[in-house]
Formats: structure tokens, C-alpha cells, sequence
């Protein structure tokens, strides 16, 4: 184990060195952000102090900040997962239901805020999928956790710049606890101090925390395909496993008893050593039945093995930026106006000193006795008209029509290199008068960072995948999910692992996740359904354009208000039912009015051929019925 670790530090380190370029830069992009960087890089001689030393501006324009914070998004892409057969189309449908579950009870809002800074920032920043078995309720054991990771934290292999899975491994960087490394390992660390502060923060002087640790987790592909992990403090290991995926179980060395409590550090029973056991499969000896219907068979005395799933991917993943060849994070927003920011700072400055440097200049002759002191009616005594004619009064208004002017151009410059337009800040834009312009302007913005929200979508679809593979590998018991039907109407469900087993032809059962027989992705009709504000603007304005119907029709109007019940529009669902029991009334009283109209007619055709027939009234509505409360005609026999 020693030689393992030794080895493994020697890798951190060797690409660590080799990552520092990327490091140093981080520091200085958030910074800039921050806006905390207000030495101005010389563009003139004059930019430099006599002693050489740049210059430092006192009033700084952040334009970095605003820029990034104008590409900030709150959307939170939706899951969609398509089934490769269409006999997995129900399971397919069950997935989403569970990942727009998983979505709810996770802090996806607080991770999306992270990330839609972090990542234009730096050029992409990293998710970290994993399993807490220490995450129990009464009922289940085990969720799914989901983290953002800094690029700082992360030391990627040295020579991959494509995705996380091409690598043989990544190693991590986590800021923890000497209490909480001691209550999830078991192991004492309280000699180890923090070695690589800077990972809390952004500069490199961080003062080490006086209870913190720096925890090293290194993630490697082994030689079967698997994934292990090794994890240390310092000098102490707290992991080592070659297969960190597969099965474990906890049994004692003394009496084989299992051990399920994570927390047990000795068999509660003869007091042995717990040691972790790998377990290939699982024995089901009952007939299993899923809410979904899928059925596994079981019998006393032959039990039926089941393959334990394992997971295959890296819990580690990164979402990008914009794509470079070349670099792993992509390209960073502010590396690409970094310049404009700092001619930005240069011009507010020159702007300042003009300003201050403006006002009204007084020309005397160099006599003492002549002042210019704010006294009224005071007396100047001059002896010659030549005296007389060197007073002068000179105003310095500071003319600033060409500075303004460039650094409008310059903050334009910013902008277009990012693809931002006044309509996609929200700003007042000149150029698009009418409504509709307005939002073809900030079409167009959205068509240019297209590809910053494309990316985005692949990582949330790498997180979906992670996910559903963590749920079948590791989640035994049922998980209850609600979800909505064709009427939004609440619909409970549940997830079951063994709802994804299959028996091949042979008789052998597998999991069909090992057969790749789901596409995961994004749902981009998400956002505008999840709108609902916009969606019943746009089904108002197809209600006013005949899309429903013609607008004075009942009918017309009982499906759009049956529409927007669909879309949960505050008092849809009393509207619509008013308007059917409206319906309901015009229909009966049509059908009363035809039959009366028949009767009215068969009446007057009796009587001129002669015919008697038996008189007869309409019967009335019974006492305490619920039906229909129009008052229904009596109609007798014989002439109308």
C-alpha cells in the first residue's frame, strides 16, 4: 500500500507542475472578475510612474463582470431519455420521471448559480457524481450526491484535452474536516495540516485553516475496465481499492457475520475485524414483481443470481466553456477581453484627471498686493494700464468628446466579441423599435452563444446518464416518484432496480444498461414549457387568432380555459367548469327543443288525420337531484 501511494503522489505531482500554467491563470481571471486587478498595462510611456512602476486606476468600470453576469442563465435543462427499442419505452419514460425527481431534491439551483460563473470565468469547471451509503432514511439506503468542483481542484492527466473518460486518470483536491475525515474513514489525521490552501479560494497566499485538511482522491481507470480509487491525507491512506464500483460488503473475520451499519468499526457480535468483500452477485430466492410489471422468478431452494451492476463511467466530468483544440477547459470570457478591460481602466482614469484637472485659471501681474481672495467689493489699486492688461480669467471646461466616444467603442468591442446584444441585457436597444425586433435582436445574441448552452446541455445529459447508472447499481430498496399525467394530475410512481433485468435467450439475467439501450439528453422544449407566464401569453394570443376556434364559440372557449387548467393558470379549473355545466344546459335544452319541435309536429299530424293518442308530460327533475336546474316544459298531446 505504501508503494502505492508513493506512486500515486508521483503522478499528482508530475501533472500538477504541468497543469501550473493553467493554474496561474485563475488567479488572475477572478480577480479581474472581482474586479480587483486595477494596475493598468501600458499602452503610452506615459502609463508608467517616474519610477517605472505602473499605474493603478482609482475609478474601475468592471465590464468583465458585466459581461459574464448578462450570459448568466437560471435555466435548468430537463431530462429526456429515448429508448433505443420500443419495448423499453415505458422504462424510458420511468427514468425521466425519476431524474425530474432527483433534479427537485437535489440543490440544482444553488449548483447552476455556481456554474453559470464559474465556467465562463475559467473556460468550464467539473461535476462530481457519487453514492452516500451514509444517506439513510427510515426506509432506503444510500442517494446520490452531486457537487461542483473549481478547475483548481481538479489535476487532469497531462496530454488529454478531450473529455475526462479518454484519461487513465484525474485526481481531486478537496478542502475537509479533521472531524469529518475521521467520522467517514475511521482514521485519525489530526498531526496533517492543510497543504494546498489555495483551493478555498483564489489567491495563492491563502492562510492555511487551523482544522482543515487537504484531502488528495485519485480516480484510475484498472485493468478490467473498472474504476478505482485511492484516497490519502498527508501520509495516511484512506482508501485503496482497485474496483471502487463493485459490491461490498462488510463481514466479520471471526464469525463471517454482515455488517450493514458504514459507522461500525467491529462486529457487534463477537467484536472481530470488519473486512470489505467484494460481492459479483446477488441470490433472489422470491419472485420479484415491480410496479412497472417487471417480473423476476424465484423458488425456494433455487434461487435465481442476479448480476450486481456496475457503474462505468468517471464520477468526474467536465462542462465547458466554449471548445479550443488544444485545451482541456476551452476558452475563457475573460481571457478574450481582458484588453478591453484594461484600456476600459486606462481611459477612466484619463477621463478623471481631466476632469479634476478642469476649471478657471486667473492670470495677475507679479505684484503681492493683488488677490484673489473670495471678498466682495474688494479694491485692486494698479498703476499702469500694462498691469492692467495681464489680468485675465481662462476657463478649462475639460473636453471629454473623444475619450467618451472611444470608450463606448471599446465596451462595444467587449460586448461583440462575446456575442451580447442591448436587447440580450435587457437594456434600452436603439436599433429594434417594436416589440417583435426586439426579440429577433436578442435571437440572434442567443444564436451566437448557442454553443455555450449546447455544452451545457452535454453536461447535464453526462449527469443524467451518472445518475440512472447509480440508481441501478446501488439503490436495493423501491424509490417512490411522483409525476404528471396528460392532465397534470399527479401521478405516484416507483423506481425499482430490477425493473431493468432481462433474461437473453440463453436464460442468463443481466442488467440491459450494459447494453447502452438508453440515449440520454436534454428536453428542449423544457424552458418554454416551464415558463408558464409566457405560456399562457402565447395561448391567449392563439385563442384571440381563431386557434382554438372561433372565439365567441362555448366550445371554443371550454378548451382554451381546459388548456389553461393544463398549465396550472390560477382559477382555470372553476372557469372550465362553469363553462361545461353551461355546455351541459345548452345541450339539454336542444334536446328538449327537438323533442318538443317532434311532439309539436306528431300532435298536429294526429289530430288532422284523426288519430287519438294517449296524453303524456315530460317527466320532472326529482327532488334533491344533482342533474341539470333548467325548468323543462310540460308537453301534452293534440293540437300545438
Amino acid at each position: 500500500m505504501e508503494k502505492n501511494l508513493e506512486y500515486w503522489k508521483e503522478w499528482v505531482r508530475r501533472n500538477e507542475t504541468a497543469y501550473g500554467e493553467e493554474l496561474d491563470k485563475m488567479d488572475r481571471r477572478e480577480a479581474l472578475y472581482r474586479g480587483e486587478v486595477r494596475e493598468i498595462a501600458p499602452l503610452t510611456e506615459k502609463d508608467l510612474r517616474r519610477d517605472g512602476s505602473r499605474r493603478e486606476t482609482a475609478h474601475l468600470r468592471n465590464i468583465v463582470a458585466e459581461n459574464i453576469e448578462s450570459e448568466v442563465s437560471s435555466v435548468i435543462p430537463q431530462p429526456k431519455v429515448t429508448a433505443r427499442r420500443k419495448e423499453d419505452e415505458g422504462r424510458a419514460k420511468l427514468l425521466e420521471d425519476m431524474l425530474r425527481n432527483e433534479l427537485n431534491r437535489l440543490p440544482m439551483e444553488e449548483l447552476n448559480d455556481l456554474l453559470e460563473r464559474m465556467v465562463p470565468i475559467q473556460g468550464g469547471a467539473f461535476w462530481l457524481v457519487e453514492w452516500d451509503n451514509a444517506s439513510r432514511t427510515h426506509s432506503t439506503v444510500g442517494d446520490v450526491t452531486v457537487s461542483v468542483l473549481h478547475p483548481r481542484q481538479v489535476i487532469p492527466q497531462d496530454g488529454v484535452f478531450g473529455r475526462v473518460e479518454d484519461m487513465d486518470a484525474v485526481a481531486l483536491k478537496l478542502p475537509q474536516t479533521r472531524e469529518s475525515i475521521r467520522r467517514m474513514y475511521g482514521r485519525d489525521v489530526s498531526e496533517a495540516g492543510e497543504t494546498d490552501p489555495e483551493i478555498r479560494g483564489s489567491e495563492r497566499d491563502t492562510v492555511p485553516a487551523e482544522d482543515l485538511v487537504t484531502q488528495y482522491v485519485v480516480y484510475y481507470r484498472g485493468e478490467g475496465g473498472g474504476i478505482g480509487k485511492i484516497s490519502w491525507v498527508g501520509d495516511t491512506v484512506l482508501e485503496d481499492l482497485e474496483d471502487y464500483t463493485a459490491r461490498r460488503v462488510r463481514r466479520c473475520a471471526e464469525c463471517g457475520r454482515t455488517e450493514t451499519d458504514p459507522k461500525a468499526s467491529a462486529c457487534p457480535v463477537c467484536g472481530g475485524r470488519l473486512a470489505g468483500q467484494t460481492v459479483e452477485q446477488e441470490e433472489v430466492d422470491r419472485p420479484v414483481a415491480t410496479a412497472a410489471g417487471n417480473r423476476i422468478p424465484g423458488e425456494e431452494g433455487a434461487p435465481i443470481r442476479l448480476p450486481y451492476y456496475r457503474p462505468t463511467l468517471f464520477p468526474v466530468f467536465l462542462q465547458r466553456n466554449v471548445s479550443l483544440f488544444g485545451r482541456l477547459l476551452g476558452e475563457s470570457d475573460v481571457d478574450k477581453i481582458e484588453d478591453q478591460q484594461n484600456t476600459v481602466s486606462r481611459l477612466e482614469t484619463k477621463i478623471i484627471d481631466r476632469l479634476i484637472k478642469a476649471g478657471t485659471r486667473v492670470t495677475l501681474p507679479d505684484r503681492a498686493d493683488l488677490r484673489t481672495d473670495p471678498e466682495d467689493a474688494e479694491r485692486w489699486y494698479i498703476g499702469s494700464p500694462a498691469d492692467k492688461a495681464m489680468i485675465g480669467l481662462y476657463d478649462f471646461s475639460g473636453n471629454l468628446q473623444y475619450e467618451m466616444a472611444y470608450l463606448n467603442q471599446v465596451y462595444e468591442e467587449a460586448r461583440q466579441i462575446l456575442g451580447i446584444t442591448d436587447s440580450f441585457q435587457g437594456r434600452r436597444d436603439a436599433t429594434a423599435q417594436s416589440g417583435v425586433a426586439k426579440q429577433f435582436a436578442a435571437a440572434q445574441a442567443a444564436g451566437r452563444l448557442e454553443s455555450r448552452r449546447v455544452l451545457k446541455e452535454a453536461a447535464y445529459a453526462e449527469l443524467f446518464k451518472r445518475i440512472v447508472q447509480l440508481k441501478v447499481a446501488y439503490a436495493d430498496e423501491p424509490r417512490p416518484i411522483v409525476a404528471e399525467d396528460d392532465r397534470g394530475n399527479a401521478k405516484y410512481e416507483e423506481f425499482d432496480r430490477y425493473d431493468f433485468y432481462e433474461r437473453d435467450a440463453a436464460g442468463t439475467w443481466h442488467c440491459i444498461l450494459d447494453d447502452d439501450r438508453f440515449l440520454f439528453s436534454c428536453d428542449t422544449s423544457a424552458p418554454l414549457a416551464g415558463d408558464r407566464q409566457r405560456m399562457w401569453q402565447e395561448a391567449g394570443e392563439m385563442f384571440r387568432a381563431g386557434a382554438f376556434g372561433p372565439p365567441g364559440d362555448l366550445r371554443t372557449l371550454l378548451l382554451y380555459w381546459t388548456k389553461l387548467e393544463l398549465l396550472h393558470y390560477p382559477g382555470a379549473q372553476d372557469t372550465r367548469e362553469y363553462l361545461e355545466s353551461l355546455r351541459q344546459e345548452q345541450e339539454l335544452s336542444q334536446i328538449l327543443g327537438e323533442m318538443e319541435v317532434r311532439a309539436r309536429e306528431d300532435a298536429r299530424r294526429d289530430a288532422l288525420s284523426g288519430v287519438q293518442r294517449p296524453r303524456f308530460a315530460w317527466p320532472a327533475k326529482k327532488a334533491g337531484s344533482q342533474g341539470n336546474s333548467a325548468k323543462i316544459p310540460e308537453t301534452r298531446g293534440g293540437a300545438g
